[in-house]
């Protein structure tokens, strides 16, 4: 991404490490930065070395006013965020306002909602860029990363996965499954695909274990929301008993690339990037 004479990148932080890699890439680079903290999402330790403010969730008309008196006009929105509810918003003005053109995809699936803020936010003005247009370097590419190839059994299972999330993309429904020897033991839902993984276990077969297929969502726009895996997805799927962890490639975010191919080559699962197509 150019870097816009230098002018502030804005960015709209959740949960978890990413708002801060991406702030440091983006420092890196030579370009200041603005970050907006959600309260009760962003963690302060990650922020406290950028400039930053902390806001409600529904305090979008302060947002956007603190976003302009920095200069910001390019922005990233990085890092979990689980939607509240509509009725638990307390939208200010402006975000009354930006939540009636959102219409009706505020009741839609989360990228459905995504999608809409992002063409909301560009009739405000900003452009909206993904993580990974920063953070070149921790997008997942394809083949074996970590462990044997998959056998034929666990190949079969990766194409099952692949197709079952096509469909559920389709309907905006989670980016990861788990499948054993043919049989879909877990989908993923609002309790992202660690939640998933915990229950994994109760659920499987005898015999080899199964994969985790993680993909992006067929509808999904690329600056929102990209799949993420570390290594305590790794942990977490040796946990459940699995074989091995497939994800998108060229189109998930590896946090911390080493430490997950340490993790999966210590508990024995394959790491491999695949092509959905």
């Amino acid at each position: 991404m150019a870097d816009q004479d230098a002018a502030p990148l804005g960015i709209i932080a959740g949960g978890g490490a990413l708002p801060g890699l991406v702030a440091a890439a983006a420092r890196a680079s030579g370009r200041p930065v603005f970050i907006i903290g959600l309260e009760g999402f962003a963690e302060p330790a990650i922020l406290a070395p950028f400039p930053h403010e902390m806001f409600r969730f529904g305090a979008a008309g302060r947002m956007i006013a603190a976003l302009r008196a920095h200069g910001c006009r390019d922005l990233v929105m990085v890092g979990p965020v689980k939607r509240p509810s509509l009725l638990n918003i307390r939208p200010d003005a402006e975000a009354a306002r930006l939540l009636a053109r959102v219409g009706r995809a505020a009741f839609a699936g989360d990228d459905g909602l995504l999608a809409a803020i992002v063409r909301v936010l560009g009739d405000e003005g900003f452009r909206v860029h993904g993580a990974h247009e920063i953070l070149t370097n921790v997008i997942g590419a394809g083949g074996l990363l970590a462990g044997s190839e998959p056998d034929d059994l666990a190949s079969a299972d990766i194409a099952r996965g692949v197709a079952v999330l096509h469909a559920l993309g389709t309907a905006d429904v989670g980016q990861a499954c788990v499948v054993q020897q043919g049989i879909v033991l877990a989908v993923e839902a609002a309790e992202g695909t660690d939640g998933m993984l915990s229950r994994v276990a109760s659920l499987a077969r005898p015999g080899p274990g199964g994969v985790l297929v993680k993909l992006v969502k067929s509808i999904q726009d690329r600056r929102t929301d990209l799949p993420t895996i570390g290594a305590a997805t790794i942990r977490n799927a040796a946990l459940a008993g699995l074989r091995g962890v497939a994800f998108e490639a060229n189109g998930t975010i590896i946090m911390d690339r080493e430490a997950a191919i340490a993790a999966a080559q210590e508990a024995g699962l394959f790491l491999i990037g695949i092509n959905p197509a």
